[in-house]
C-alpha cells in the first residue's frame, strides 16, 4: 500500500512539474502604423497586392519571361531546397517524444591476470584462465519532456520551416519586380534608340541643304562642321543604346536562369498601359502580407523558443533508461531462453550544477537575441511603410513631370517642324534649325526616361505592398 502512494505521489508531482512553463511567450509586438500610407489618393481599403502578378502584368511575352524566371532562377531554387531541408528538420521533431532505442551486439574474451581476484575466480569456477562474454540486448531511454524543452524545439523548427516559405515567397516578389523592372528598361532603351536614329535622319536633310547653300555661297563652312556636329552627337548615341541593350537582355536572360541571348519583345514602351488608379490598402494589411515582414515576425517565434530552451537546460532532467535482452558467458549458452534473459530499468533525474556559468549565459543570451527580433521586426515594419510611401509620391511626381515632359516634346517637335519650313524658305538660318533638333533629342529621350520611371515606380508600389508571390 505504501508502494502505490509513493508512486502515486511520484507520478502526481511529474504532473505537477509537466504543467510548468518556464518562458512565456512573448506575443506579436505591437508596430507603429499610420491610419493610412503618406501621399495614398485614396482610402480604399483595397491592395493591388491582393491581385496575382498575371493580372497586374498583362504583356504575354512578359509573363513569359517572369514565368520562366520563377521556374528556373537559382535564388529560386535554392529557396526551394531550403524549404525541403526545413521540411526534414520539422519531421524529425515529432519523434522527440519518442524514446531513443539502441540494439547493441556484442561478444568478447578478457583474459585476466592469474594473481588477480578474477583470474582466480575463473580457475576456481569455471577452470579456464580467459573470461568470455556474450550479450545481445537493447537499450531504452527517454527523457520526459518537464518543462517544455521538446515542445519549444518543435516551435522553433515550425517557425523555421515557415521562414523559407516566406523566404520563396519574397525572391518570388523580388524576381517579378526585377524581371518586369528591366523589361521596361529594354523597351526604354528600343525607344530612346528609334528616338536618336530618327534624329539621324532630320540631320540629314538638314545637312543637305546646308550643303546646297555652302555650294551657292550662302553659307561658310562653318554651318556645314556644325551640322555634321549635330548629327555625330546623335550617331553615337546609336552604338551607345546598343550596348546598354545587349547587356539589359543578358542580364534579363541571366535572371531568368539562361545563358545571356535576346530578349523577344513585340511592344513599345508607350504601348505598357499601368493603370493610374492604384490602391495601396491599409498599412496593417500591408504588414500581414509582406514576406519579409513575416519572416521577422517568425523570427521572434524561434527566438522566444530559444528563450525557454535555454531555460528547460537549468533545470533538472528526468530520464527513465531500461534494457533488456540475452547475456551468457559461454556461446553454445547465448540464446538458451530463458536461461539467458536479463532486463534492467532504472529512472534519474540529472540537475547542472556548475558548468562555468555557460547555462547562466546561454540563457541570457537568448533573451537578448529575443529583443533584438523585437527591434528587427519593428524595423521592417517602418522600412515596409516607408517603401510604400516612398512609391506613392514616385508615381505621383513622376506623373506631373511626365505632363510637363510630354508637353515639351510637343512643343518642340512643332518648333522644329516650323524651323525646317522657316529655313528652306530663309528665314531661319541653319543655327535655329540645329537648335531645334537638338532640343528635341534631348526632351524625346528624356520623356522615354521618365515613362520607365513611372513604370518602375508602379511596380515598385506592388512589389513593396506584398504583390508578386501570388
Amino acid at each position: 500500500m505504501t508502494r502505490i502512494k509513493n508512486s502515486a505521489a511520484f507520478i502526481l508531482i511529474l504532473v505537477v512539474l509537466a504543467a510548468c512553463n518556464v518562458s512565456k511567450n512573448v506575443e506579436k509586438p505591437a508596430a507603429q502604423l499610420p491610419a493610412n500610407f503618406r501621399n495614398a489618393a485614396t482610402e480604399d481599403k483595397t491592395s493591388i497586392a491582393d491581385i496575382q502578378w498575371k493580372r497586374f502584368f498583362t504583356d504575354a511575352l512578359l509573363q513569359k519571361l517572369i514565368d520562366k524566371a520563377i521556374a528556373k532562377n537559382y535564388d529560386m531554387q535554392l529557396a526551394v531546397k531550403n524549404i525541403e531541408a526545413a521540411q526534414l528538420l520539422l519531421k524529425q521533431t515529432k519523434w522527440a517524444y519518442l524514446p531513443d532505442a539502441r540494439l547493441h551486439v556484442t561478444a568478447n574474451s578478457n583474459r585476466p591476470s592469474d594473481n588477480s581476484l578474477n583470474g582466480l575466480s575463473a580457475k576456481s569456477f569455471l577452470g579456464t584462465t580467459h573470461v568470455e562474454d556474450y550479450s545481445a540486448n537493447i537499450n531504452l531511454s527517454w527523457e520526459a519532456d518537464i518543462w517544455g524543452k521538446i515542445k519549444n524545439q518543435k516551435a522553433s523548427a515550425l517557425a523555421g520551416y515557415l521562414q523559407t516559405e516566406e523566404a520563396k515567397k519574397a525572391i518570388q516578389t523580388n524576381i517579378v519586380a526585377s524581371v518586369s523592372q528591366g523589361f521596361y528598361s529594354l523597351l526604354m532603351l528600343d525607344a530612346q534608340l528609334a528616338i536618336a536614329k530618327k534624329n539621324i535622319g532630320l540631320n540629314d536633310s538638314t545637312l543637305r541643304i546646308i550643303k546646297l547653300q555652302y555650294n551657292a555661297g550662302q553659307v561658310t563652312a562653318l554651318a556645314i562642321q556644325q551640322a555634321e556636329a549635330q548629327q555625330q552627337t546623335a550617331a553615337s548615341l546609336v552604338p551607345q543604346l546598343e550596348q546598354n541593350i545587349a547587356i539589359q537582355e543578358n542580364a534579363l536572360s541571366i535572371l531568368a536562369g539562361e545563358l545571356p541571348g535576346r530578349i523577344q519583345r513585340n511592344v513599345l514602351l508607350a504601348q505598357v498601359n499601368i493603370a493610374d488608379s492604384l490602391s495601396s490598402g491599409v498599412p496593417s494589411e500591408m504588414v500581414s502580407r509582406r514576406p519579409d515582414v513575416k519572416s521577422n515576425e517568425l523570427a521572434l517565434n524561434i527566438a522566444n523558443a530559444q528563450v525557454g530552451i535555454a531555460k528547460a537546460n537549468m533545470y533538472p532532467s528526468l530520464i527513465i533508461t531500461a534494457g533488456g535482452g540475452l547475456n551468457s558467458f559461454r556461446a553454445s549458452n547465448w540464446f538458451n531462453i530463458p536461461a539467458s534473459l536479463f532486463g534492467v530499468v532504472a529512472g534519474g533525474v540529472v540537475q547542472p550544477l556548475f558548468q562555468k556559468k555557460q547555462l547562466t549565459t546561454a540563457y541570457e543570451l537568448a533573451k537578448v537575441n529575443r529583443e533584438k527580433t523585437v527591434i528587427e521586426f519593428r524595423q521592417s515594419v517602418l522600412n515596409a511603410v516607408g517603401e510604400v510611401s516612398d512609391a506613392l509620391v514616385r508615381i505621383e511626381k513622376l506623373q506631373t513631370e511626365k505632363s510637363i515632359a510630354t508637353s515639351r516634346v510637343n512643343t518642340l517637335q512643332k518648333a522644329i517642324s516650323n524651323a525646317n519650313m522657316l529655313f528652306q524658305t530663309g528665314m531661319a538660318n541653319y543655327l535655329e534649325v540645329i537648335t531645334a533638333q537638338s532640343n528635341v533629342l534631348q526632351s524625346e529621350l528624356e520623356l522615354a526616361a521618365i515613362t520607365r520611371e513611372q513604370l518602375s515606380a508602379k511596380v515598385e508600389l506592388y512589389r513593396s505592398l506584398g504583390g508578386g508571390w501570388k
